[in-house]
């Protein structure tokens, strides 16, 4: 039977009255857009008069028509700059044009721009992929029976390890959203939990000194304990799979104020870092830029980051510009580092060799275009930028790329996006904000927590950011209008741990529960 179609709607009856005159057209003004580069500020394409209600995706066709030099469309993002009143810190520095160039720029509040400007429109490339955004829980799993400190997913993003109050580990099936493994053996608390970058092996740390390798397809143990710091463990890191891809070491740091140097073959101490006076907080292993063969950050509570050169332990550099403790650091190569040779297209290597060949191409396509930067945060209430191996003939640098200040209290979490052009920091007095990641620049602040801020995590497409709170939420935020996305609540307390894998968001806090 074929469809039918519709009746004709009515048309519309005025019995007597006067029909309605239809709206005037308002005549749309024409602006002169310069397209350029958010890397170099080089021109994109030759300056262009187009109508200003021309929409976002259009912006984007005419950028990829008349400037790129691949098949595929690249999809950017565009901003334009504004400078801040004096009067006023925390005014965001970039109108992002999300929908229209006369929406968003023209009707700024802020009236900074009129038709007669020349508009500098910066173009950032985007991720090719786009990871959804998180609406509900799915899923709330318990099992731990105190409260969750501490959670990573692993480089694939097909589990999740826990680290818990109660005294174990526990391992969950991301894909099924159940428990897969407890991993049990510490004595106090599990504070750090570390995956090895081609996910064959999970580090744990714990209140009592110990770190213990596991395997995670069984949840057995790997051999014994490592023993040999005095105080608990304050965190993990493996070394890069583009330097060592068959037996990376492991680093632990340690309130003792040591860092041990383990090898994850022989499991024996290779050599410990000493030289911190107080309790080093956090370890980082980098690349060390791109020819680099591996270095070790340290921050710790003697207020100084160290840098270290990973093979023999050298001291390269001490940073000694924080007036407080250091209790946090961030690298923009983070989640490369972290994900080794994992992508989005999450195709597994065959072997070492060419596990090494790819996390080396993807640790060099970001370092080719801007060196490897570190952010230290701290209890004094700011953030330093530093780039220490900018240029490849050696010259030392020791001195910040920039200061970033604003926060009104300690400094808790700073993270750097997987492209590496964006940081975010958050602190202890409710804000989260947002810095250029190669400049430092400030760039918004997000506000909407009612308690400190914990914990953030950046979507592999470095569009979305999620915090997490002493208020008992997690806020998804939207990074073109920098107001909240999605409010995320059910956690029935202090939630202390968040992590983002592809497009699940993952917590566990007070409550003792993990929700996705």
């Amino acid at each position: 039977m074929a469809a039918l179609l519709p009746p004709p709607k009515r048309q519309k009856v005025y019995h007597g009255i006067e029909p309605p005159a239809p709206a005037p057209v308002v005549p749309v003004p024409n602006v002169v857009v310069q397209f350029v580069s958010e890397d170099d500020g080089s021109p994109l394409a030759p300056a262009v008069n187009v109508p200003a209600d021309f929409a976002r995706e259009g912006l984007e066709a005419l950028v990829n028509k008349l400037s790129t030099k691949d098949e595929d469309p690249v999809p950017f993002s565009f901003h334009v700059a504004l400078t801040p009143p004096e009067k006023d810190a925390n005014a965001s520095t970039r109108i992002v044009i999300s929908n229209s160039i006369q929406q968003d720029v023209l009707k700024h509040p802020s009236n900074a721009f009129s038709t007669e400007d020349v508009l500098v429109v910066y173009c950032s490339p985007q991720a090719v992929f786009k990871v959804r955004p998180a609406t509900r829980c799915s899923s709330t799993l318990s099992g731990h029976s105190s409260a969750i400190l501490c959670a990573s997913f692993s480089p694939t993003g097909r589990l999740l390890a826990t680290g818990s109050g109660d005294n174990n580990a526990r391992l969950w099936d991301l894909d099924t959203e159940t428990p897969s493994h407890v991993l049990a053996g510490h004595r106090g608390w599990v504070l750090c939990v570390e995956w090895e970058a081609m996910e064959r092996k999970l580090a744990t740390g714990g209140h009592d000194g110990h770190v213990r390798l596991w395997d995670p397809k069984t949840g057995k143990p790997i051999g014994d304990t490592l023993k040999g710091h005095s105080k608990w463990v304050t965190s993990l890191s493996w070394e890069p799979i583009h330097l060592n891809p068959t037996h990376p070491r492991l680093a632990s740091s340690s309130k003792d104020g040591t860092v041990r140097i383990w090898s994850s073959a022989t499991r024996r101490c290779e050599y410990t870092l000493g030289g911190h006076t107080a309790s080093v907080n956090v370890v980082k292993w980098g690349g060390g830029g791109a020819k680099g063969r591996g270095v070790l950050y340290t921050a710790s509570s003697d207020r100084s980051v160290r840098v270290w050169d990973a093979n023999g332990g050298r001291l390269l550099y001490t940073l000694k510009d924080h007036a407080h403790w250091v209790t946090t650091l961030a690298l923009n190569t983070d989640f490369v580092l972290r994900t080794g040779p994992y992508d989005h297209i999450a195709k597994k290597p065959a072997s070492d060799e060419e596990a090494q060949s790819m996390a080396q191409a993807r640790y060099d396509a970001l370092v080719s275009h801007t060196p490897e930067l570190l952010i230290s945060g701290s209890d004094d209430h700011t953030l330093f930028l530093w780039s220490l191996f900018a240029s490849l003939d050696g010259d030392r640098k020791t001195k910040p790329v920039a200061r970033l200040t604003g926060h009104q209290r300690q400094i808790s979490h700073v993270a750097f996006s997987p492209d590496g052009k964006w940081a975010a920091s958050a602190g202890w007095d409710n804000a989260v904000r947002v810095w250029e990641g190669r400049t430092g620049k400030f760039v918004a602040t997000l506000r909407g927590h009612v308690g400190a801020v914990y914990r953030l995590a950046w979507s592999a497409d470095s569009r979305q950011l999620v915090s997490a709170s002493k208020d008992s939420t997690l806020k998804l935020w939207n990074l073109k209008t920098y107001k909240i996305r999605t409010d995320l609540p059910g956690h029935t307390d202090e939630v202390y741990c968040v992590d983002f894998v592809a497009d699940k968001v993952v917590s566990g806090g007070k409550d003792r529960t993990v929700k996705m």
